[in-house]
């Protein structure tokens, strides 16, 4: 049986991590608060504080300021 994975907005991500870089709680904490895996929490965690510190991801953004790069990216890509 192939099991498939929950998806999550991006939105969702971004609160989810904040809970443990802004509100203090850790991340096993947060990942039983909004019922998501320590793994994929901390990989949240770790992408906010990236783009927090100037980073563009390769991954859908969750700042609106990265969010915009990547779709200003995707147009300069699509007019070339």
């Amino acid at each position: 049986m192939n099991k498939q994975r929950p998806t999550y907005s991006v939105q969702f991500k971004k609160e989810a991590a904040e809970l443990v870089i802004d509100k203090g709680y850790s991340i096993q904490e947060a990942s039983s608060a909004v019922g998501v895996s320590i793994t994929a929490l901390r990989r949240w965690v770790h992408q906010l504080q990236s783009e927090r510190g100037g980073e563009t991801p390769l991954a859908k953004a969750m700042s609106a300021e990265h969010l915009r790069i990547q779709e200003l990216e995707a147009k300069i890509k699509q007019i070339e």
